[in-house]
């Protein structure tokens, strides 16, 4: 018995160790999570920053309570145990102890209200945005366009494996597009869908939207690091689910009006790119 015990504790405190080291992956200015990997990327934006404390917050709490009800455990198997306490106790109420028992958890979910609430509204609230992109799930890519530049609009379709190892992307992950903002700004993203419900999420900024079709909602992010970051399709839409990656490419303030110069001249016609798409998602599917 004290051999599952020890092994038990052992790895709750393995496991406590290795969740709240945040693990960063990043390789040549790419974020993205590594196999073997435990414990979240490195964090881009505020808003992750505040999610990977409150987690780390929450783990300790649990971790502390785990071990709190694991020794009381023990000391009730010794203590009380039919050879050490052959004349077991009568005793049905204490009046102390039912006090401790119900006002200690109370506080606890008070602790953890708190903060959770203060992050939910930060997160719900979108800042004066700097820059706004709409995002649209279509089975299987996404359709990208900048509100603020209406010639801009593009696809984003996943590269064959092939394709992703020349261009030095992790496998499943890399599109033949990506979305480019600037470092620093407070970007609001618009997402709905055309067909099923899709969601677009980045792990490394803390945003996870669903894509409703009929309904538009809307997640912030401000990237504090410059870099590309991947993400990919959250819900499951279909049987290439799998097969939606998204692609942020965040950079200087002078690097993002020099690609918008060339994304007007490169996406100055919106039928092609979206023909092409349609095209290759047809002969998926077939």
């Amino acid at each position: 018995m004290f051999k599952k015990i020890y092994l038990l504790l052992a790895t709750m405190i393995a496991t406590f160790m290795s969740a709240t080291g945040v693990a960063v992956a990043v390789e040549n200015g790419e974020f993205y999570a590594t196999p073997g990997q435990l414990g979240f990327m490195q964090a881009a934006t505020p808003i992750m920053e505040e999610l990977t404390e409150f987690h780390n917050m929450l783990l300790i709490i649990i971790t502390v309570i785990t071990i709190f009800v694991t020794l009381i455990l023990l000391y009730i198997f010794v203590r009380f145990n039919a050879k050490a306490n052959p004349v077991a106790s009568k005793t049905t109420h204490h009046t102390l102890l039912e006090v401790i028992w119900t006002t200690v958890p109370i506080l606890i979910l008070v602790v953890i209200a708190i903060p959770s609430f203060r992050l939910l509204y930060k997160e719900d609230v979108i800042p004066e945005a700097d820059l706004t992109i709409k995002a649209i799930g279509n089975q299987w890519y996404w359709t990208y366009e900048y509100p603020d530049n209406d010639d801009i609009t593009f696809d984003a379709v996943i590269l064959s494996d092939e394709e992703a190892k020349a261009a030095g992307h992790p496998r499943l992950l890399g599109a033949d597009e990506r979305v480019v903002v600037p470092v620093n700004k407070v970007v609001r993203v618009q997402v709905t869908a055309t067909d099923v419900i899709h969601a677009w999420t980045i792990p490394a900024f803390g945003a996870k939207v669903d894509a409703v079709p009929g309904k538009l909602n809307e997640i912030w992010f401000k990237a504090t690091k410059e870099g590309l970051y991947y993400g990919q399709c959250s819900e499951l839409c279909g049987t290439r689910h799998g097969f939606m990656p998204i692609m942020v490419e965040v950079v200087s303030q002078e690097k993002y009006e020099a690609w918008l110069i060339e994304a007007k001249e490169k996406f100055a016609s919106n039928d092609a790119p979206r023909m092409q798409q349609l095209a290759f998602a047809q002969s998926i599917t077939e």
